[in-house]
């Protein structure tokens, strides 16, 4: 990973923004500098900063994240739908068709007839306001966010086990102190490369890394043991971890018996379980899971870290559970070298849950059923309890309520739905039956095609405010560029449109900060409790910590260190069946699709499909299959084929891989369109945490000719 970059292309007038970058989780920080050159051209200089989680580190996104933000492509001003086609409008006229079309969908339908649909990547200012701006200024309980898709299933498992989610329960700095590491489902080493070095350390002391994963990503490349599990068969297998800790005697007694509850019915659960069968079912030897089993359970200290490829699954939050009973039985929390982390995906992905874009949470990880917790917000924001409207659905239910005709009007902003959710033929299908489509973004979307009024919202480089990383570290992402044409910040726009609803008096903000400052009372005394951060503090420390309960409160770096956030301070434990996928493979569709990234891309690839230095990498999908598989099929590398689930059918080039197993086939999600892998998903949600299957289902693969 290079720290410097320039290059040099059309731009304006020479700034120097020190900022951090817009994708993934880590949050590394980094200086641009642009200056002007003869003919209107302009260097830019990229200079990676240190900061206390990237270490002064850059991947390729990060280097080239400046270029989506300079585009050509930016959407400038606002435009709407005059007789089919989209036309330049002005703020004014935009805001008038807004109230208009809000009436009239309240009047006719009811304020519930009004959905928001936000995104991971947008600061904590702009999430807390989202969420306040649908509950008080539309009065509607339909809002929920692209980070359902995210972290929701280890969000849930973490807060029923622990009582509290935060992505790692201690700082990144602990990983070096690990002597065995489990990553299951989680390709580091392409999703956030920045971290990478943490690992290395690690096994440069001594560590042994376990990789569960179907494929050998770059990541299982490093791995001492790497289990390449049938895709969907996570909780089958951990029980087979956990049955081999039980039975070389490696459980850590007087931590369970002091710090937990309910392992004897964990226990009586693995008693029953055959480890012949759970290697049958998985797809891994008994040998290779009691190997793993007695690493984790030997070593004096270790790490369990979790991401999509565990979670998105219809049994995510159960597979999240088991494996924080193997932390638990082994004692391994709570100390240093200890703990358990999910890899948050998203830039924001932490903060973005903590503070109201859910559709069942208030800001400070408050629920929003609870009589207390709505008193207390509902005071923050001067209305009656009874003026907060109940709990929502989730993202995906909430595309079924807009093709069923309950929802009739969509609010969207930073998220590509069409592409993002799984079963993307019958979400596109939702969303044109809909009466009106607000999208606020800075490019023009698959889903922004569709809108009926688009407005143009500044980049991260324009827009200042605080992100969360997956540490639970509060950053504070500065903003030095002004905004480019007609754009406004994000939650300038939500303030405008509270304004048109006669609810201005509630959305009295200046700047950012002035948001921020009522979140951190909004959050006080909340399981995610950011009262003690403020801006100045930011600015000193590079970042702080939650819960941070006062200003003179260091924050905290690692949890449970005494007692866990449950009322008896014990964490929680339970039995966990083995999970079979809601779709299996058969005759018609014999091979499994699983889902991911590539490390050039971001999310549905809005942003990076527009750098010109990214897209030139990786420029179109593709379906990775085994050389075996292919040839029982008739497929060349670099063919076109056809590959078709229950739901539909996308076009692809293949892809050789001997590094994934011979019943599988990977396709990466950064397309839209006729490469967009989500026509083939399975919508079947998680029954806890509404998270969908993207990582199994069924399809067959064809040649095109």
């Amino acid at each position: 990973m290079n720290n410097v970059m320039e290059i040099t292309e059309g731009g304006e007038s020479p700034f120097v923004m020190k900022t951090q970058c817009p994708f993934c989780s880590v949050q590394c920080k980094m200086q641009v500098v642009e200056e002007r050159k003869a003919a209107g051209e302009a260097a830019y200089t990229i200079t990676a900063l240190p900061n206390a989680a990237s270490e002064g580190r850059l991947c390729v996104k990060g280097m080239n994240a400046y270029q989506h933000a300079l585009t050509g492509d930016r959407l400038l001003y606002p435009m709407a739908r005059k007789n089919g086609k989209m036309m330049r409008v002005s703020w004014a006229e935009a805001y008038s068709i807004i109230e208009e079309c809000f009436a009239a969908a309240r009047s006719q339908y009811g304020r519930d007839s009004i959905g928001v649909y936000g995104g991971g990547s947008l600061t904590n200012e702009t999430a807390y306001l989202l969420g306040k701006f649908t509950r008080v200024a539309l009065q509607s309980k339909h809002i929920d966010y692209n980070g359902r898709f995210c972290m929701s299933a280890a969000a849930s498992a973490g807060n029923k086990t622990f009582g509290i989610d935060r992505g790692l329960t201690n700082a990144l700095s602990d990983i070096e102190h690990a002597r065995c590491i489990i990553l299951s489902g989680t390709n580091i080493a392409e999703c956030q490369p920045t971290l990478m070095p943490y690992f290395t350390r690690a096994k440069e002391n001594g560590a042994y890394l376990i990789v569960i994963d179907p494929r050998e990503t770059a990541t299982a490349k490093l791995a001492d043991l790497h289990l390449k599990v049938k895709p969907g068969m996570d909780s089958a297998l951990t029980n087979g971890m956990l049955k081999a800790v039980v039975e070389a005697g490696l459980v850590d007694k007087a931590f369970v018996e002091r710090r937990t509850r309910g392992f004897s019915d964990v226990l009586r659960h693995l008693e029953s379980m055959d480890m012949a069968e759970i290697a049958d079912m998985t797809g891994v030897s008994e040998d290779e899971i009691r190997a793993a089993g007695k690493a984790f359970g030997e070593a004096v200290t270790g790490m369990v870290f979790t991401a999509r490829g565990v979670e998105q699954q219809t049994d995510g939050y159960m597979s999240v559970r088991n494996l924080l009973n193997l932390v638990l039985a082994t004692g391994k929390i709570g100390r240093k070298g200890c703990g358990y982390g999910a890899v948050t995906g998203q830039a924001n992905g932490q903060g973005g849950r903590e503070h109201g874009q859910k559709a069942d949470q208030l800001p400070g990880y408050r629920m929003i059923d609870n009589p207390e917790h709505r008193a207390y917000v509902a005071g923050v924001w001067g209305i009656e309890p009874d003026e907060l409207p109940g709990k929502g659905v989730s993202a995906y239910e909430m595309m079924e309520k807009v093709h069923a005709g309950e929802i009739r009007t969509l609010f969207l902003m930073g998220s590509n739905p069409v592409v993002s959710n799984p079963n993307a033929n019958f979400v596109q299908e939702a969303i044109e039956k809909l009466d009106f489509l607000i999208v606020a973004d800075m490019f023009v979307s698959e889903t922004g095609r569709m809108a009926d009024l688009l407005l143009p919202v500044t980049a991260y480089l324009e827009n200042e405010g605080t992100m969360t990383n997956l540490e639970g570290r509060v950053l504070l992402r500065e903003a030095m560029r002004p905004a480019p044409g007609e754009t406004r910040h994000d939650w300038q726009v939500l303030c405008d449109i509270a304004r048109l609803l006669g609810r201005d008096r509630w959305f009295q903000y200046d700047k950012a900060e002035d948001i921020f400052e009522e979140l951190r009372l909004a959050s006080k005394g909340g399981i995610a409790d950011y009262y003690g951060i403020t801006y100045d503090r930011l600015r000193r420390e590079e970042g702080v910590y939650w819960p941070c309960p006062s200003e003179d409160h260091p924050g905290e770096r690692r949890l449970f260190e005494e007692r866990f956030a449950h009322a008896d301070g014990k964490a929680e434990m339970v039995a966990v069946e083995n999970h079979f996928p809601k779709e299996m493979t058969d005759g018609k569709f014999p091979l499994y699709l699983t889902t991911g990234r590539v490390l050039t891309h971001y999310l549905t690839g809005v942003q990076t499909r527009r750098s010109p230095s990214l897209a030139s990498r990786d420029v179109e999908s593709f379906v990775e299959l085994h050389p075996a598989t292919a040839r029982k099929l008739r497929i060349g590398d670099g063919e076109l084929v056809t590959v078709t689930s229950r739901r539909g059918s996308i076009f692809l080039r293949s892809r050789y891989s001997s590094a994934i197993r011979q019943d599988t086939v990977f396709v990466p999600m950064h397309w839209g369109d006729t490469q967009s892998v989500n026509k083939l998903t399975h919508e079947a949600l998680d029954p806890t945490c509404r998270m969908p299957g993207f990582k199994v289902c069924a399809v067959r693969v064809e040649p095109m000719y």
